[in-house]
């Protein structure tokens, strides 16, 4: 039997699509039995399941679990929870894989699936494999279908945010956003020190209260609002499945992915003089300059939290992150994303500071950036694009840096332009100290899509 999946729900970093539309249980099924068929030819045999909020997630595991066992791998449910809570299953139970069953941030009508493959993340050519083992029905038949047992994860998961707890009694405001980290949230706070305030922790795949997306401002109203009402140190936000981070100050200014980086670097670097912190392609120049400070080896590398976790495993690197709030700890923890242990972990970065968040974030140099510029580009030409614009830049000897995109580097600042890996769009984003060096930047990047005859015209959606 072969399966044919729509050719928009494989992606780079993970499965993902419209419930009855581009995604469902049939595609569940196929990913189960293409999934179980690696593992079992690469020597495993039991697969742990997680899932988030959405309505359509358990229908889409219980599919999944019938692809896995019928192609012989045995599973283990470990419940709803956050994509961390599943990445931990996979690390401390006696398994060979994982997947969660997550549309992270997207509208509730998504939902995807997020895999881990023998303790490494699985991306990119694993997941076109997945599509090629479905079209060619080369998929293993179990003798004896795999085995389902169930395992209620989520207290161990909590336990094991707080092991070693170096934070003071803060008073923070929480905000879930209705997602899948809601119910271990309510538990976290009940382990720790200070004064805690929740919000939005009940999980409601409708998302009424605000989208679950912590790094665009207009999510941290309701947070805001809470941190100033209450008098708060700061405010802590989640995204739809817990594996990104947003912050706030005291005075509701946000700390952004690589803020927090910064922040988070400090107690590491003491930990390990000299260590490689990892960021990605869109974070500031600020970040990579304080990671130096601090006496590490900064080094940027390519946007997307699979490219983050494999590189991080490759030369040893016990902290990275993103801009986007993915930060993964392989210090004192397993290497992969997860923002509640994130927010631990800055609890004590924030004490051993000695300073207040606020004050931390008063001391960071004051740079101006635009948010994140997205336009349509044709799929055949968003690669293209930007090798043209780095073969030109690079004849007329500029500073370029070309681990993800074009990265160039002015007196005034940098700019960076780069396809997504996920849409057929082109994302540009420039950083100066001022707005006169900022509207210098953008006219450069404005002049090297107009040299490939691309007019950067109205903003894509995310």
């Amino acid at each position: 039997m072969t399966y044919a999946f729509h050719p928009t729900s494989l992606r780079e970093y993970d499965i993902r699509g419209v419930i009855g539309e581009t995604l469902g249980a049939d595609d569940a099924r196929a990913i189960g039995r293409g999934f179980a068929t690696l593992l079992r030819r690469a020597g495993g045999t039991r697969v742990a399941v997680g899932w988030d909020g959405r309505d359509s997630s358990p229908m889409l595991a219980d599919a999944l679990v019938e692809g896995l066992t019928r192609s012989g791998c045995d599973v283990v449910r470990v419940g709803l929870g956050p994509t961390p809570m599943l990445y931990y299953a996979e690390a401390v139970l006696e398994v060979d894989g994982g997947i969660m069953i997550t549309g992270s941030h997207n509208p509730p009508s998504y939902n995807g699936f997020k895999m881990v493959f023998q303790h490494r993340p699985f991306f990119g050519a694993d997941i076109q494999t997945i599509g090629q083992l479905a079209a060619d029905g080369d998929w293993e038949e179990a003798e004896e279908i795999g085995q389902v047992t169930e395992f209620d994860i989520l207290d161990q998961y909590v336990q094991r945010l707080t092991a070693g707890y170096q934070g003071g009694a803060f008073r923070v405001g929480w905000d879930a956003g209705n997602g899948a980290a809601g119910p271990a949230l309510e538990k976290l706070v009940q382990l720790l020190p200070g004064e805690h305030h929740t919000l939005f922790t009940d999980v409601d795949s409708r998302f009424p209260n605000h989208h679950p997306d912590p790094t665009e401002e207009k999510n941290l109203e309701h947070l805001r609002a809470l941190v100033r009402d209450k008098g708060l140190d700061f405010g802590i936000a989640f995204d739809g499945d817990g594996d990104r981070i947003g912050a706030i100050d005291s005075e509701g200014r946000v700390i952004w992915g690589d803020q927090l980086l910064g922040i988070l670097a400090e107690p590491v670097l003491k930990a390990e003089p000299g260590a490689t912190i990892i960021g990605d392609v869109k974070a500031s120049q600020a970040l990579y300059d304080r990671i130096a400070e601090l006496g590490g080896t900064p080094l940027m590398w390519k946007t997307g939290h699979s490219h983050i976790k494999s590189k991080m495993k490759e030369i040893g690197s016990p902290l990275g992150g993103e801009m986007s709030g993915h930060i993964f700890f392989k210090h004192e923890y397993y290497g992969f994303d997860d923002a509640l242990y994130a927010a631990v972990r800055l609890l004590g970065a924030v004490r051993l500071s000695g300073k207040s968040l606020t004050q931390l974030k008063s001391e960071m140099p004051v740079m101006v950036n635009t948010p994140e510029l997205r336009f349509q580009v044709d799929e055949t030409r968003k690669f293209a694009v930007v090798d043209e614009v780095l073969d030109r830049l690079e004849a007329s000897g500029a500073e370029v840096n070309r681990t993800d995109g074009a990265r160039v580097n002015t007196a005034d600042g940098w700019w960076l332009l780069r396809a997504s890996n996920t849409q057929d769009v082109l994302v540009a984003r420039a950083e100066a100290r001022d707005q006169a060096g900022l509207d210098r930047l953008v006219a450069q990047i404005d002049e090297q899509l107009a040299a490939s005859g691309i007019i950067r015209g109205p903003q894509a959606g995310h």
